[in-house]
C-alpha cells in the first residue's frame, strides 16, 4: 500500500487542474507579450486567471503579481520593502520558514536590517504582547513585522486579525507567509489588514513552479526581477501561461469547496490523534490540538525515546509510508528542527510530521498506525 502523507511538503495535483493546463499547453503556445494574436490569447488567458484569483480572495487583479512559488515571493516582500521604507527594525518569529528566516539573515548580514524575535511558547503561539513591545522601540511607521499565518511543521495558527491590529497600531508594515493557508482558510484581503501575503499553487494541489505575492495598494516595492516589462514591469521573464491557469483553477475548486475539505480532513487528523494515543503510550504532540489554533492539515506527532528514531522515517518509507520528519537539535552540531527547538520539544524524542489532504483516506491513517504499532513493539517504545 503507498500512503502519501507529507501534503505540507507539496500536494498531489488535482485532475481538474492538469486537464485545464493540458488545454492550454496544447492550444496555446504564443509568447503573452507579443501582440499577435497568438500573444493576445495567451495574454488573455493570464489576465482571466488574476481576475479569478483576485475575485476568490477579495482584492484587485492589480494587486496580485505572479511569481515561481512562495519563495520568491518572500523575497521580493522582504527586499522591495526594505529597500523601499527602509524600516528601522524587522520584526519576525523563530519559527518562521526558512524562506523568510534565511531572507532576512542575509538582509541583516548586508547591514541593512536590525532584525528581532519575538516570543513564542512551548506550542509554537506568538506572544502578541511582546510583539507590541518591540514595536514601541521604534517611532510608529518604522517596523516591518514578517509573521506566518500557520506554521508548516508544527500547524500553531496565528491570529491574523489581532496582529494586523496591532501592526496597525504602530503603523507597521505587515508580511504575512501565508503559504499553508490559502485555499484552506478564507482569506479576504481587503480587510485583512496584511500588506503582503504570499501563495504557492502547489500547496493546494496546483502546479509547482508558480505562486502570486499581494501587494497592498497602499505600498509600493521596486521591481523584482529586471530584463522585461512583464507583470506590470515588476517582474520580467516570459509568463509560465499553462501554471497560472493551474494555479487559478486550484484554487477556486479549494475555495469553492473548502468547508467540505476541511470537515475530511480535520477528521483524520482527529481520528489519527486518537489512534495514536490508543496504540503508543507516551506518544505526545508538537503544537496545540484545538482546531482554532491548529492547522488542520498538519500534525506533528513525538514519539518516545529510542536508539532505533533515526530508523521511524525509513521505516515508514519501506512501508510505503511518506511522511517528513526532524528533531530538536540536541547540540550546536546537530542538525535538526529550528521549529522544535525553538519551542523546547525534547531532543531525544524522535518527531514525524504528517499532513493531509482532500485525497487522504481512514484507511491509509489505518494502515499508517498498523506500521507505526509494529514499530513502536520492535524498538520497545510500549517499555518507556
Amino acid at each position: 500500500m503507498k500512503v502519501y502523507l507529507d501534503n505540507a511538503a507539496t500536494t498531489p495535483i488535482d485532475p481538474s487542474v492538469l486537464q485545464v493546463m493540458y488545454e492550454v499547453m496544447e492550444s496555446t503556445y504564443g509568447n503573452p507579450s507579443s501582440i499577435h494574436a497568438h500573444g493576445r490569447e495567451a495574454r488573455s488567458l493570464i489576465e482571466r486567471a488574476r481576475k479569478k484569483i483576485a475575485n476568490l480572495l477579495n482584492t484587485s487583479p492589480s494587486e496580485l503579481f505572479f511569481t515561481s512559488g512562495g519563495t520568491e515571493a518572500h523575497n521580493a516582500a522582504l527586499w522591495g520593502s526594505i529597500a523601499a521604507y527602509k524600516p528601522e527594525q524587522v520584526i519576525t518569529s523563530p519559527i518562521e520558514h526558512h524562506a523568510v528566516l534565511h531572507t532576512l539573515e542575509a538582509l541583516k548580514g548586508e547591514g541593512m536590517i536590525r532584525l528581532r524575535y519575538v516570543q513564542v511558547d512551548g506550542q509554537g503561539r506568538v506572544d502578541l504582547d511582546h510583539l507590541g513591545q518591540l514595536l514601541q522601540l521604534h517611532d510608529k511607521g518604522k517596523s516591518l513585522v514578517s509573521l506566518m499565518h500557520a506554521n508548516n511543521e508544527i500547524g500553531t495558527l496565528l491570529d491574523l486579525d489581532a496582529t494586523a491590529a496591532i501592526c496597525r497600531e504602530h503603523k507597521a508594515l505587515f508580511h504575512c507567509d501565508t503559504v499553508q493557508t490559502v485555499g484552506h482558510y478564507p482569506h479576504d484581503l481587503e480587510r485583512s489588514g496584511m500588506h503582503f501575503m504570499a501563495c504557492a499553487a502547489h500547496k493546494l494541489h496546483g502546479p509547482k513552479g508558480v505562486g502570486f505575492l499581494y501587494v497592498n495598494h497602499r505600498v509600493r516595492i521596486p521591481a523584482f526581477l529586471h530584463g522585461g516589462a512583464q507583470e506590470r514591469n515588476m517582474r520580467g521573464g516570459t509568463e509560465n501561461v499553462y501554471g497560472i491557469v493551474g494555479m487559478a483553477k486550484a484554487l477556486e475548486i479549494a475555495v469553492l469547496n473548502m468547508e467540505e475539505h476541511r470537515k475530511h480532513i480535520q477528521g483524520l487528523k482527529s481520528y489519527l490523534i486518537g489512534r495514536l494515543q490508543e496504540t503508543i503510550p507516551g506518544v505526545r504532540f508538537n503544537g496545540p490540538l484545538e482546531p482554532e489554533e491548529s492547522l488542520y492539515t498538519v500534525l506533528n506527532v513525538s514519539f518516545p525515546p529510542t536508539e532505533m528514531a533515526e530508523m521511524l522515517l525509513f521505516n515508514l518509507d519501506i512501508n510505503g509510508i511518506s511522511a517528513s520528519g526532524g528533531s530538536a537539535c540536541s547540540s550546536g552540531s546537530n542538525i535538526g528542527s529550528h521549529v522544535l527547538t525553538a519551542i523546547g520539544a525534547d531532543p531525544d524524542r524522535p518527531a514525524v510530521r504528517f499532513s493531509f489532504s482532500k485525497f487522504t483516506t481512514r484507511e491509509e491513517i489505518d494502515y499508517t498506525v498498523e506500521k507505526l504499532g509494529e514499530f513502536a513493539f520492535q524498538c520497545n517504545f510500549n517499555k518507556i
